[in-house]
């Protein structure tokens, strides 16, 4: 029987460059996708998913991140005593509770693969979750629901996984997909940014994973790889060679928040989706004037 996954790591330490000036002095990670930052929507997706502690491996001026996950008592008592329940009770539901959330620090940057070592001992020797919060998920249920679920029947790790166009393998990692349904399937291999000739699949890594807790031994003895980083690709393949891999070609859509406008896209897309704002955001979309469009919209 598969050990159960109780906890989540959230790199957050990241500089966030693509988003300059905007994250100059604001965590990429606090960006608000309508109302909400994105690692809200991350952790939100862990809790759904049974998670119990939260993980969040921070950097140099990350500290509202801390501060986001924390009671701000000036707020909560002015809505109190304006009578805004209703906020009250949106800003508890966020908060995880007391005991739940650990802070570390990456004091350089040094890959994904770095970052998730730096938390090897706030979580031991227990199968984890790791969520890259760039990546918004738009499903139901999440993706790491999905993902659990898979993983409480075949035990391992556990990848979540997407369809890309050929064409665009190279700027992904990359899996080989083996036999089994969508929802759990054998990957084969990993491969890293591979050109489309040498790709196993056009199945990318989609930012969700479940892992076992050997791989923070193969991190501290792996080199730096692409980009001069220590890439969690490459440890993942060496934990292949004695450890299942499945993959879950989750049902859902993903939005690449890292980029701005896989982010503006999210933006309009979640704006849609919301009950209390979508009739009167569509209407404003529609009263645009066509000919004002057009002048914006440049020819491909």
């Amino acid at each position: 029987m598969a050990k159960k996954v109780r906890t989540a790591v959230f790199p957050v330490a990241g500089l966030g460059t693509r988003f300059l000036p905007a994250t100059k002095a604001m965590p990429k990670e606090m960006l608000p996708v309508v109302d909400k930052p994105l690692i809200q929507y991350a952790v939100d997706e862990a809790r759904e998913a049974g998670i119990e502690h939260f993980v969040f491996v921070t950097g140099r001026n990350k500290g509202v991140i801390e501060d986001h996950f924390d009671k701000q008592v000036e707020l909560e008592i002015t809505l109190h005593q304006r009578k805004k329940t209703d906020m009250l009770q949106m800003l508890d539901e966020g908060l995880p509770r007391p005991g739940q959330t650990s802070f570390t620090r990456q004091q350089e940057p040094l890959g994904l693969g770095h970052a998730v070592w730096c938390a090897r001992d706030i979580v031991g020797s227990e199968p984890f979750a790791l969520l890259l919060p760039d990546m918004l998920m738009r499903s139901e249920p999440g993706v790491l629901s999905q993902m659990v679920e898979s993983y409480n029947q075949n035990g391992g790790n556990v990848i979540a996984v997407e369809e890309v166009d050929p064409e665009e393998v190279s700027s992904y990692g990359i899996v080989g997909r083996g036999e089994g349904p969508d929802e759990a399937f054998e990957i084969t291999q990993m491969v890293e940014k591979p050109a489309k000739e040498d790709a196993p699949s056009n199945l990318i890594i989609s930012g969700r994973y479940i892992l076992q807790p050997e791989i923070f031994d193969l991190i501290s003895k792996q080199s730096k790889g692409a980009g001069g980083e220590i890439q969690i690709t490459d440890a993942m393949g060496k934990l292949m060679e004695t450890q299942k891999f499945t993959g879950v070609k989750y049902k859902g859509q993903s939005f690449d928040c890292g980029s701005k406008i896989g982010f503006l896209t999210a933006n309009v897309v979640f704006a849609l989706d919301r009950p209390d704002i979508a009739q009167g955001f569509q209407r404003e979309l529609q009263s645009l004037d066509p000919s004002f469009l057009k002048g914006l919209i440049k020819d491909a």
